[in-house]
């Protein structure tokens, strides 16, 4: 399945719409530092890599831009640790919660 990411700065916010569901990324910005504070995948699209993809999409997204990221959601943290093809972007080192 191909996903479409939407990325509405204004917002700060990435989208993805499923079936009629919508997944989101939501974040901060604040000067070049992107905090991930959440992500929501509605159950009847969950475990079809929803999560993943907004994830990935905001992370080459800060990337594009030059900001360093600090992961504050769960998702976002549990999937920088499966993915240290980011370290780079990280502002400090990945919490250990999650």
């Amino acid at each position: 399945m191909t996903l479409q990411v939407s990325h509405d700065p204004g917002k700060h916010a990435f989208t993805v719409e499923v079936e009629g569901y919508t997944g989101t990324l939501d974040y901060d910005l604040r000067g070049t530092t992107m905090t991930i504070t959440h992500t929501l995948v509605p159950e009847a699209i969950g475990g079809r890599g929803v999560a993943a993809e907004l994830t990935r999409v905001a992370l080459e997204t800060a990337r594009a831009n030059g900001w360093k990221v600090v992961p504050m959601c769960s998702y976002a943290v549990a999937y920088l640790r499966r993915h240290p093809e980011y370290n780079d972007l990280l502002l400090g080192q990945v919490g250990k919660g999650a």
